[in-house]
């Protein structure tokens, strides 16, 4: 499977983050986009076809799952985000919060 660790991530890339609302409220990256992974099937029109879109979930797991669903419904423009936000969150990136607490990853 496709796949880009942390420090890869371009500024500006397209992130969907597919973990829970607690997990999105608490922390996640700027600018990424939140659609839950259970969301997907329904709300696929979102995810684009025309740049590279990066997955991402808390490790890795969920986020591969939903990288293999959309490549088998004809994406590949997407990556599973290596390690998820714990690894994004190690790696020194930007961590943002919803909650109006300090940012984490649940």
């Amino acid at each position: 499977m496709p796949s880009v660790t942390a420090v890869e991530v371009e500024d500006g890339a397209y992130l969907l983050d597919v973990r829970e609302p607690d997990e999105w409220a608490a922390g996640h990256a700027p600018g990424a986009h939140h659609v839950p992974m259970m969301e997907i099937p329904a709300r696929v029109a979102e995810v684009p076809t025309d740049v590279e879109v990066v997955v991402v979930c808390r490790s890795g797991g969920r986020s591969g799952q939903v990288v293999s669903y959309l490549m088998g419904n004809g994406w590949d423009n997407v990556r599973n985000l290596d390690g998820g936000m714990k690894s994004w969150e190690a790696s020194g990136r930007e961590v943002v919060s919803e909650n109006g607490q300090p940012p984490s990853v649940l």
